[in-house]
């Protein structure tokens, strides 16, 4: 039988982890789908990795995704990757999981290093897996991703899967029992990424305790009287980075069909390296995910008042001197209020009777026609109003500003009503995001 063998598609990974000659702040950088509208931060990144070893080097910030060179920067990538292994940077810890300890901003959160199972994962509508997709994933963001990931032998997680559990009987136990781990590492991450502690969790005790309540979280009575349902149960939920998840699925169904596998053979494409978190961590924050758009035609606003109108019944364009002024005003009416800025100033789109349960959906259905109805013109989605504000307000761009999320209905939402509208939310803001650390192999 195989070691922690469980029904819940966890898989204890071997992890590799740079050697101590490895100096961690250069090695450590940000999820590669961040600061896609800003150069200048993968440029200072650059600039502080240097030529030190770093996971710069094996990682394609999405910045640089479709560009001409981008083939010489996986040839590249790969290259890297296999001098890492055999020259000594990276070293295999063995078998086990990672507990993580990160400050950044004034909030600290823990989570845990662990293999999922992609065959326990579908991200498709209706998906009733055991590891489901949060928001709607876009197919075609999966090629140019599979690109990179096609003929790598590693793997590093910015993943971040989401449990439910009020108890703090998973991840909680091990971080108040830390005298059975070793430190992995603890150190600084750039460009205001705070501070991380990394423990190995390789006791067989701990490790096996950790599969036991994961168990727990989901047997079949304490399941329906939690949630009131008898539907299949949902136990992983993408946090941050499903189009990861969903390129790691698509890799393992390839390779599944060039080397004639099938669901029950192992490979270690079969497994991607994520982080869980508890949605009940006091240190995580959903944040809204805002939206820019670029070379937006003169009208862009009128356009969008005028097919709000037409999807929701109504819509209202209004001007404020300031947010305080717009928010003041807009305290406590129904509906959802979209406000946007441009180099005209501050704005907003009202819409009293929204079709939408979320004003992201709302706002996203109109945003779909108008990048439709205009092809020149393009979107980002931004973490942080400030960027928002400096983006926003230059010539020919728009930006919009979102709500957060309650966090607290997050599982029973995608329970009852499925995948949210994409961009919905965002586990903290760019700086807050993973960084890349831990390594796994997934040739053979």
């Amino acid at each position: 039988m195989t070691k922690y063998a469980n029904q819940i598609g966890v898989k204890v990974p071997e992890l590799l982890l740079p050697c101590a000659k490895v100096d961690m702040s250069r090695w450590a950088v940000v999820a590669c789908d961040q600061y896609t509208s800003q150069p200048d931060y993968w440029n200072e990144t650059e600039r502080l990795a240097g030529d030190a070893p770093s996971a710069l080097r094996i990682m394609l910030p999405e910045i640089y995704l479709d560009k001409p060179d981008e083939a010489a920067r996986i040839e590249s990538i790969n290259a890297h990757m296999r001098q890492y292994m055999q020259e000594g940077v990276l070293e295999n810890k063995g078998e086990g999981f990672a507990y993580v300890r990160r400050t950044v901003d004034g909030k600290t959160r823990q989570g845990l290093i662990v293999a999922l199972d992609l065959e326990a994962y579908d991200y498709s509508k209706g998906s009733t897996t055991l590891i489901r997709a949060t928001e709607g994933t876009i197919v075609e963001r999966i090629p140019p991703r599979l690109r990179i990931r096609k003929d790598a032998p590693l793997e590093m997680p910015h993943i971040l899967v989401l449990i439910d559990d009020p108890g703090r009987t998973v991840i909680e136990p091990i971080g108040s029992a830390l005298e059975k781990t070793a430190k992995l590492y603890d150190f600084d991450l750039m460009q205001k990424g705070g501070h991380i502690t990394g423990y190995l969790v390789n006791d067989p005790g701990q490790i096996q305790s950790v599969i036991d309540a994961l168990a727990a979280l989901i047997e079949p009575q304490a399941y329906a009287k939690k949630y009131g349902t008898d539907q299949p149960p949902l136990l992983f939920a993408m946090g941050d980075g499903n189009h990861s998840f969903a390129t790691a699925k698509a890799n393992w169904e390839r390779i599944k069909a060039e080397e004639g596998l099938t669901a029950q053979d192992e490979h270690p494409a079969r497994y991607a390296l994520v982080e869980l978190e508890n949605v009940h961590d006091a240190g995580i924050i959903f944040e809204p995910i805002h939206r820019v758009l670029f070379n937006v035609p003169e009208n862009a606003i009128c356009w969008l008042e005028e097919k709000l109108a037409a999807q929701n019944g109504g819509c209202e364009k209004l001007t404020f001197d300031s947010m305080e002024a717009l928010h003041a005003a807009l305290a406590g009416k129904p509906g959802h209020a979209l406000p946007c800025v441009s180099h005209f100033g501050i704005g907003c789109l009202y819409v009293p009777h929204p079709a939408a349960q979320l004003e992201v959906g709302t706002l996203q259905n109109a945003l779909d026609e108008l990048l439709k109805a205009f092809p020149a013109c393009s979107i980002d989605y931004i973490h942080g109003e400030d960027v928002v504000h400096e983006l926003g307000a230059k010539p020919g761009n728009l930006g919009f500003l979102l709500p957060p999320m309650d966090k607290n209905a997050f599982f029973r939402t995608v329970i009852f009503d499925g995948a949210l509208p994409r961009k919905t939310f965002s586990m903290g803001e760019a700086n807050e995001k993973r960084y890349y650390l831990e390594c796994r192999c997934i040739s053979r």
